[in-house]
């Protein structure tokens, strides 16, 4: 049980963190990507 517990907390917790910010930034990501294709529309 001890190996599994040192993974979990050297593995685990930077991994869950790391998806939870991607899932964060995705949402911002769509917001510019949709900016950027309307971009040329509004200069015209």
């Amino acid at each position: 049980m001890e190996p599994w517990m040192s993974f979990l907390t050297d593995v685990g917790f930077p991994a869950a963190v790391t998806f939870y910010l991607l899932h964060r930034i995705e949402g911002k990501l769509n917001i510019l990507i949709d900016s950027i294709h309307a971009l040329p529309d509004k200069l015209n």
